[in-house]
């Protein structure tokens, strides 16, 4: 159940979005002005009863106050089961058909350039079939080939994990990384080890353990041989990228900042491309450095970041989750520093690059109803985009 400053600020986003002073709202909910600001706050927890009248007025449901907007794609949720169903006897696979290893590379390749371009609708759909398809390839093969498939079977639990990990199947997620720590460990690869510590971070932020995050990191870079290759190069500058962000959002400055100096050095040695299955090179890196900023919130760095923001943008050739995501953290940057108007605009670009990646960002909801209650509802295109997003 929410905590009381949450549902307030669910219910204020809720007033905004309706278009309803507070005035509007008392009359059409019966709650005094006074007791309806105390809500709004956080200040005071509403009775059940109380609850449901103010639900009505804003035309919404006490359930969505509590706890937040339902799910989004009905397309991707169907597809849960079948996901856990192809997992659940992943060392015991049923017989069936294997298709050559140059189908199989294809139909990863295609899940993986799926995921990083979030079409999480058509990658949810044909990653179980998938997977229990390379489960029963990698049960009978040996050696190298063996190892290859491994390979193939980290990429594809990587996607599977993308759906289950932005769609809020926090267990799913956690299963499918130790299942990707389990292939990895087969394909004998330092690297795609490091990519699975890297994606198994998401399992600390969804329990809130960030210093457990960042300790792991840690492990997983000490375990790694020296940078003498492109991929290993890559490895360790994507766990330096992903620390320093961790260590922002823990209001870290100085290992934050440590943290991207080492990343700088070793990123700006490699391309820009996916390193099993991470994008990393000289852009990524830009783009975690103003993710760091907006996590540490420090005005100067703030503006600094945006104002560099204007001289640069993601190339084309990138992912789109990840130039989405950098459009995301400009729009949270911007709020920071009350630029309203360029943080719609910035929002609007990420939804134009990703639109399923921002509709299922937290952040991006909490950012929405930030701008809608500063706005007041008065902004039509603003309130439109909330209710696309689901905000309340």
């Amino acid at each position: 159940m929410s905590s009381a400053p949450l549902l307030g600020y669910r219910i204020a986003a809720a007033r905004a979005l309706a278009g309803l002073t507070r005035v509007q709202a008392s009359k059409a909910s019966g709650i005094s002005v006074s007791m309806l600001r105390k809500l709004e706050s956080g200040e005071r927890r509403p009775s059940h009863p109380l609850l449901d009248a103010l639900a009505e007025a804003l035309g919404t449901t006490s359930g969505e106050l509590l706890d937040g907007p339902g799910p989004t794609s009905s397309r991707v949720h169907r597809t849960i089961p079948a996901i856990q169903a192809a997992i659940a006897a992943y060392d015991l696979p049923d017989r069936g058909p294997v298709r050559p290893i140059t189908c199989l590379v294809a139909a990863v390749d295609e899940l993986t350039q799926q995921r990083v371009n979030s079409r999480y609708g058509q990658l949810a759909e044909q990653v179980p079939a998938l997977l229990e398809e390379l489960f029963r390839a990698l049960d009978t093969a040996v050696g190298h080939h063996r190892r290859h498939l491994a390979r193939l079977l980290v990429l594809a639990l990587r996607a599977a994990d993308a759906v289950a990990y932005k769609y809020g199947y926090t267990d799913l997620s956690a299963r499918l990384v130790a299942l990707m720590g389990w292939a990895a460990s087969i394909a004998d690869d330092p690297a795609l080890t490091a990519a699975v510590a890297y994606v198994r971070t998401e399992v600390f932020f969804a329990a809130h353990r960030l210093e457990s995050g960042l300790r792991a990191l840690s492990t997983a870079r000490s375990a790694l041989p020296c940078p003498t290759t492109v991929s290993l190069t890559a490895a360790t500058a994507a766990l330096h990228m992903r620390a320093a962000v961790i260590a922002g959002r823990l209001q870290d400055a100085d290992q934050a900042r440590d943290h991207l100096v080492l990343a700088e050095d070793l990123a700006t040695q490699v391309p820009e491309q996916l390193y099993d299955g991470t994008a990393v090179g000289p852009d990524s890196l830009r783009i975690h450095r103003l993710a760091v900023a907006v996590e540490l919130a420090d005005p100067v760095g703030l503006v600094h970041a945006v104002t560099a923001a204007r001289q640069w943008s993601p190339p084309h050739t990138m992912p789109a989750e990840r130039r989405s995501h950098y459009y995301i953290d400009l729009g949270r940057a911007q709020v920071h520093l009350g630029r309203r108007d360029h943080a719609l605009e910035s929002l609007q670009a990420a939804r134009r690059i990703a639109p399923q990646h921002v509709r299922e960002h937290g952040q991006v909801r909490t950012e929405l109803a930030t701008l809608l209650r500063l706005s007041r509802g008065r902004n039509e295109e603003l309130r439109a985009f909330c209710q696309w997003a689901r905000v309340v």
